[in-house]
């Protein structure tokens, strides 16, 4: 009788291990890391560009126009697409980019679905610089839904999916060959739909930053390296400030100027009651008697846009078409020894506060200090008064001598969480729209939202020119507010702002302008104010600044000059308020 060995015991092979992926679904052919790259330009091209296919069948109307351009389109992004992820098509790489690609996309077409924007440049630099409060703003479960339906499919697709290996060599000769391959192909069809396609561009532009994420990846990369959109304090600067000096004083009080300037955030002319509007939204201002144009326009549509070009010498043109940095109002007032100082209650100055003092008026020490003030860590504008008289007293005394031009950087009607931007007290206007995600609004409850955002603004306004008149034994105050851009309520089916300038509606470039002089400053820089009052329905704009601030400031400089200055025609004494015979802006 021999004894069982268990060495002798015959190969069986034993089943894999159930897991629940292999009980519940049929396991997937391997596939090479092209193909992978190819399956998902495909579905990216079909699941994340749900605005351009809509917009499309808009602009098309009927089958016969629409399907082509469809066609062509989608073939130039599937091809796109290709030509970018074949040098990524790698076996430990394409998983996980890819799947970071599809979460970029089901985002931007989120909020591309939600409040009808486009990715361009200028709104890739307002991604790029958006603070987390802003961000958590545009957050909700309506993201989380989108971003899921778009994503979730493509992770499990990807997480099952096996990627055969291959040599480095052969992998790499695949990927250049595909990666060429598709470019060639992008130039095939690019010629054989010139004829629907070319039109199109040029009628729509819009339509190239909804190519979704191409437009995205794209504009990213323009916002990173352009001028203006990528800031560097340590960038070198055309200067404007070399000649700034203090001409001799109108006034025959003897104080020195303060002036206010308060940049505001998302105003619309038309919400204005001082302007027209039927709601009475500025009910604090109308009592003060300040002066309103009518008729003013903004640089951009965005912050980061219009903040840079406002404070600019060069003008909206000028300041698009520039090949440079330039130095700003800013630098040219501290330059002729005006105490300056930038209180933010923002996301920053966007560079032009850089090189003059500045604080953010909601920091973690005054969101601490002031909880009325900042509730859920955001602070209304008010908090920007708070300690005032402090700041003002740490400037250097011989500058303050001379005058003080204060810089307020609002939060004011900034969106879309209008609801936040007032306290209880002005919340007149209601039922109002609590959601971030606007379209679930009625247009009703937007507009009461955003209008009590415009009577909290209104308030804040008036406390500063309260503030003001509290220092007029020491100064001859005045006080300009002048909004960064404006905002889409629901009209055309667009929300907030930055839509590109030329494609953008006017309620997104039609901002306030307003003005108080009762402190003195008027007088003081020579002003007559009912010749001022008889120009406010003039067209005027962001370009008007630079200038109107230098002669109300009593400043001479080479880079002012006198067609833009709002007052200018309105001075009662000439004294050198004009620029030298033949100097030119900059």
């Amino acid at each position: 009788m021999s004894s069982w060995n268990p060495s002798h015991r015959p190969a069986v092979p034993l089943p894999a291990p159930a897991t629940a992926a292999t009980s519940r679904w049929p396991a997937l052919p391997p596939l090479t890391a092209g193909a992978v790259a190819v399956l998902l330009a495909l579905y990216l091209t079909l699941a994340a560009n749900l605005p351009l296919w809509r917009t499309l069948v808009q602009v098309g109307r009927a089958p016969s126009a629409y399907l082509p351009l469809m066609l062509g389109m989608g073939l130039w992004l599937v091809l796109g697409l290709t030509a970018l992820l074949a040098w990524l098509a790698w076996p430990r790489v394409i998983k996980p980019l890819g799947l970071l690609l599809a979460l970029v996309a089901a985002v931007v077409q989120h909020y591309m679905l939600g409040y009808h924007m486009v990715m361009d440049p200028s709104m890739a630099a307002n991604v790029l610089q958006t603070d987390v409060h802003e961000a958590a703003d545009l957050l909700g479960w309506r993201l989380l839904l989108d971003v899921g339906v778009v994503v979730l499919p493509v992770a499990l697709w990807l997480w099952r999916q096996p990627i055969r290996p291959q040599p480095a060599l052969r992998r790499l000769g695949s990927n250049a060959l595909l990666g060429l391959g598709a470019l060639l192909l992008v130039v095939l069809v690019t010629l054989l739909f010139s004829r629907q396609l070319a039109p199109l561009m040029r009628s729509e532009p819009q339509l190239r930053y909804m190519m979704n994420p191409l437009a995205s990846l794209y504009s990213t990369g323009v916002a990173a390296l352009r001028p203006g959109l990528s800031r560097s304090s340590s960038s070198p600067r055309v200067v404007i400030s070399a000649d700034a000096h203090l001409k001799a004083p109108v006034s025959a009080t003897g104080r020195p100027p303060l002036m206010v300037l308060v940049v505001g955030e998302t105003a619309r002319a038309d919400h204005f009651a001082l302007n027209g509007y039927a709601r009475d939204t500025t009910p604090e201002l109308a009592r003060l008697g300040v002066l309103s144009w009518r008729n003013a326009w903004s640089c951009g549509t965005s912050t980061l846009v219009s903040v840079p070009c406002m404070f600019s010498p060069l003008g909206r043109t000028g300041h698009e078409a520039r090949r440079s940095e330039y130095e700003n109002l800013l630098d040219v007032l501290q330059a002729s020894g005006l105490a300056v100082l930038w209180l933010d209650n923002q996301s920053g100055c966007k560079g032009v506060c850089e090189r003059v003092p500045n604080a953010q008026a909601n920091d973690a020490a005054q969101v601490a200090k002031y909880p009325a003030l900042c509730p859920e860590g955001e602070c209304l504008d008010a908090v920007m008064l708070e300690g005032l008289d402090a700041r003002l007293a740490a400037l250097p005394p011989d500058r303050v001598a001379r005058g003080v031009v204060l810089v307020m950087h609002q939060i004011g009607s900034h969106g879309p969480a209008y609801a936040k931007r007032a306290s209880q007290a002005f919340r007149r206007f209601m039922p109002q729209c609590l959601r971030s995600t606007l379209s679930d609004c009625s247009h009703a409850e937007l507009v009461n939202a955003y209008d009590n955002s415009i009577a909290y603004t209104d308030h804040f306004l008036a406390q500063t020119i309260g503030w003001l008149q509290q220092q007029s034994a020491r100064f001859d105050t005045g006080l300009v507010y002048l909004s960064d851009h404006g905002e889409s309520l629901g009209e055309y089916g667009l929300y907030l702002h930055g839509m590109p300038y030329a494609l953008a509606p006017e309620v997104q470039k039609h901002v306030p302008l307003v003005a108080w002089f009762g402190g003195g400053l008027g007088r003081h820089s020579g002003i007559d104010e009912g010749c001022a009052r008889a120009g406010l329905d003039a067209q005027v704009s962001h370009d008007n600044l630079f200038s109107t601030t230098l002669g109300l400031m009593g400043v001479g400089s080479s880079a002012y000059q006198v067609q833009r200055d709002l007052f200018a025609a309105c001075r009662r004494s000439q004294v050198a308020q004009a620029a030298p015979e033949g100097s030119q802006a900059p």
